[in-house]
């Protein structure tokens, strides 16, 4: 299944889409994606109806987050070997982790805004995780059951806040709108190997991304146990997995987001983001 959630922000519905790429309402069924709905039982249930007897949503309605209610926005740094090198820093012997905020969650075809006095905002393509059951000291082993879906992730950041303001990475990560998510969550039996998905990332019709979650240093169910050990995860949390080479801040010369520019990127059966930047 591919779920989402459409309308204008803050009145999200929660959507389906059928097998011709039409917006099918499930606000009949549930009251968003969110919470018990992504668990497997909730999953199981909206599995079983048929997309054809929902509602059609007409027109071409604003897209918002795929997930609602999200708790913890979690990311992982570094955890491409060539994104590494192309940072200057050594591979990781374990994962970094790392905070989004969830104020920065937006739609997948939302403005980014640059912060004002930025003069470093960058772009990463990402895949992300969305945990359908309260995960707690999980094994590498069971960590897939615990996932509900996939979904697109931009993971924004303000390289000058993230590594040249003292302290943590989390200062450059969580401005708002420096999380576009979506356009759906593709539920995980729809994925064949989420360890073999091609992603890539254009600006202006530049392509700067290329890369394949096939060379995560840390796979995704090697995250889900790890984050698990670290906190509680609850249904609709989102882990984004990093991102391979190609961000503005390897380029030689850097290149940042100055406004202006359109990104557009994609994952492999997961869909694709459009998104206009502009400053504050």
């Amino acid at each position: 299944m591919k779920l989402l959630r459409y309308g204008p922000e803050g009145q999200e519905k929660p959507g389906m889409l059928d097998a011709d790429g039409n917006i099918r309402d499930l606000s009949g069924h549930v009251a968003d994606i969110a919470d018990e709905a992504l668990s497997p039982e909730g999953l199981a249930r909206l599995a079983a109806i048929d997309p054809t007897s929902l509602p059609l949503v007409e027109g071409s309605p604003r897209l918002g987050a795929c997930v609602g209610h999200v708790r913890k926005f979690v990311a992982i740094g570094l955890n491409y070997a060539d994104h590494a090198a192309e940072s200057g820093l050594a591979v990781p012997s374990e994962p970094v982790v790392f905070n989004k905020w969830t104020s920065c969650i937006v739609g997948p075809n939302d403005d980014v805004v640059i912060p004002k006095g930025s003069s470093k905002t960058d772009w990463e393509v990402e895949l992300g995780i969305v945990i359908g059951q309260r995960t707690s000291n999980v094994s590498k082993e069971q960590a897939l059951e615990h996932v509900a879906g996939y979904c697109v992730v931009n993971d924004v950041s303000e390289r000058e806040w993230q590594a040249e303001r003292g302290g943590t990475w989390d200062k450059g990560k969580g401005f708002d709108t420096f999380g576009p998510i979506g356009p759906w969550v593709v539920t995980r039996d729809e994925i064949a190997d989420v360890q073999n998905l091609k992603m890539w990332l254009d600006v202006d019709g530049k392509r700067f991304q290329t890369g394949s979650t096939g060379t995560m240093i840390f796979d995704v169910a090697t995250l889900v146990a790890y984050c698990s050990q670290l906190m509680t995860l609850m249904p609709g949390d989102v882990i984004t997995t990093g991102t391979p080479p190609g961000v503005g801040m390897g380029q030689k010369p850097q290149v940042f987001l100055k406004g202006g520019e359109t990104m557009t990127l994609g994952i492999d059966g997961l869909g694709q983001q459009t998104q206009k930047v502009r400053r504050a």
